[in-house]
């Protein structure tokens, strides 16, 4: 039987890095691997890594609207994101410290 739990984490943010290869749209094309690579290292510059956790994620099902991110467990969702963005999550993560 699994081991249920708490969360260890204030909040997990996920962005995804689904990649179709130019099949069709995919949060990929927008660059969401170094969107994800820059939000790690921002979290862990701010001490926040034993509180935030990034992780990658596959398809959200809102292919056409990414790349997206999306922070956990406050339901908080941002589409269209580019490393331009990644303040504004920051800031928003950070409310909920």
């Amino acid at each position: 039987m699994a081991n249920e739990q708490s969360a260890p984490y204030i909040c997990h943010i996920f962005v995804c890095v689904k990649s179709r290869q130019g099949e069709r749209k995919s949060c990929a094309d927008g660059n969401s691997p170094e969107v994800k690579s820059i939000l790690k290292k921002e979290v862990k510059i701010r001490g926040w890594a034993d509180r935030i956790r990034v992780s990658e994620c596959g398809c959200l099902g809102l292919c056409p609207h990414g790349p997206n991110v999306i922070i956990y467990p406050q339901k908080i969702w941002f589409s269209g994101v580019t490393e331009s963005d990644i303040p504004e999550i920051l800031a928003r993560v950070e409310e909920e410290l």
